[in-house]
């Protein structure tokens, strides 16, 4: 059904473009432009160091926000009106953050870009996913995610010169391009999409185990990835008194990482499954987390840093493609869709405020928040070996011929 509906292969790009630089503007600058930011801010005295790491997390808790209206925002209207929409109000929240009225000020503009970036999450795939060949969607998702890679990469390589010319030109610069990109995307998307047009299958059967361990492991994700995407510019700039430019050049690697994760998550899930790439990758991150309180040479930051940038970014397409070898339904994959963003952001938001509160009360201690978030990435890792136990069968994919009939164990 969906072949006979498939645009022809020279307009697929297109909307795998648009959702491209949906992230790019919303994840991408609106969260991670943020970080190199930080010792700016503080030292350009703008808001303390204390109110400078709560700003940061208020684009955490928008995010929640986000992933909990975007649906309702799409139903209202359309899910290519939705994002549009998100994308111009992430632009007009970088040219307001370009005066510090106060914290207030501040505050909200950093909330309403967490929010169009949520919203944007829960959208963008269930809006370009439907007219792109089913076998080549880990790929197209990872490409779709590649604009968070990109905009982390851009980020410490756009943000240093920026900040040469100040910092209220750096919001103004960052504002520009993202108005260039939504302006490059606004006729990319595409005008309806096929399961928006027909109204969505009932679907009263329960989930299958699979998908609610995965919304946990999601979360704890979440909680594991928040540390070094908000703290590693810092932790090499002063924690470790390395100052501005060796932490600017540590982000870049983070970005160079956050550019490959997308892509290579993606295809690893198509070639092994979501579900084994999803514990190797588990694996390797909390060995990467865990050992960054030891590194002290530039390479070893820099090797961890490639490593860890891949995480954030990467998780996006391998957890969206556990959610389809979970569920071949699309509107319940669209829902559960939905409800891990929602777990995702839960945690991220909590996270951000917890690792915010702890590093204020230690006095700063880095190395502490890297091993709770070590911790946290083995615990998301436990949970499906603690599932295997308890079910003892197998929690790979659901027989698409007793959907509409029976439930599931939870």
């Amino acid at each position: 059904m969906l072949d006979s509906h498939a645009p022809s292969r020279s307009a697929v790009w297109l909307p795998i473009f648009a959702g491209l630089c949906a992230s790019l503007v919303s994840i991408g600058l609106a969260r991670f432009a943020y970080t190199p930011l930080i010792p700016s801010l503080i030292q350009a005295q703008w808001f303390s160091a204390n109110d400078v790491v709560y700003l940061g997390a208020a684009n955490l808790v928008g995010y929640l926000i986000g992933a909990l209206i975007g649906r309702p925002i799409a139903q209202r209207t359309s899910n290519t009106t939705a994002l549009r929409i998100m994308m111009v109000a992430v632009t007009l929240a970088f040219f307001a953050c370009a005066f510090p009225l106060s914290v207030v000020w501040f505050f909200a503009w950093r909330l309403l870009s967490g929010i169009a970036g949520g919203a944007i999450m829960v959208l963008v795939a269930a809006t370009v996913l439907p007219h792109v060949p089913a076998a080549r969607r880990g790929l197209a998702s990872g490409a779709i995610f590649l604009g968070i890679g990109l905009g982390i990469a851009g980020s410490g390589t756009l943000v240093p010169p920026l900040l040469s010319l100040g910092l209220q030109q750096t919001w103004l610069g960052l504002g520009l391009l993202a108005s260039l990109l939504t302006a490059a995307s606004w006729f990319a998307w595409p005008g309806v999409t096929l399961h928006e047009a027909a109204a969505p299958m009932a679907t009263s059967a329960r989930m299958p185990s699979g998908v609610y361990l995965l919304f946990a492991q999601y979360a704890f994700m979440a909680a594991g990835l928040v540390p070094a995407m908000v703290f590693l510019v810092d932790y090499v700039a002063r924690g470790l008194g390395e100052g501005a430019h060796i932490g600017a050049m540590v982000w870049v690697m983070y970005g160079l990482g956050a550019i490959v994760g997308p892509v290579s998550y993606g295809f690893l899930a198509d070639k092994l499954g979501a579900r084994l790439s999803i514990r190797v990758v588990l694996v390797v991150q909390a060995i990467a987390v865990g050992l960054l309180p030891l590194a002290s040479s530039f390479t070893a930051l820099a090797v961890l840093a490639v490593i860890l940038g891949s995480f954030p970014p990467g998780i996006v397409p391998l957890a969206l493609a556990r959610v389809h070898e979970l569920l071949p339904n699309h509107h319940q994959q669209q829902v559960a869709w939905s409800r891990a963003t929602v777990s995702f952001a839960t945690f991220q938001a909590l996270s951000g405020f917890a690792y915010s509160a702890l590093f204020n009360s230690s006095g700063g201690q880095h190395a502490l928040l890297f091993v709770i978030a070590a911790g946290a990435i083995v615990v998301a890792l436990a949970l499906e070996l603690g599932m295997i136990v308890l079910n003892r069968r197998p929690l790979d994919t659901v027989p698409t011929h007793t959907l509409p009939l029976t439930g599931f164990a939870k």
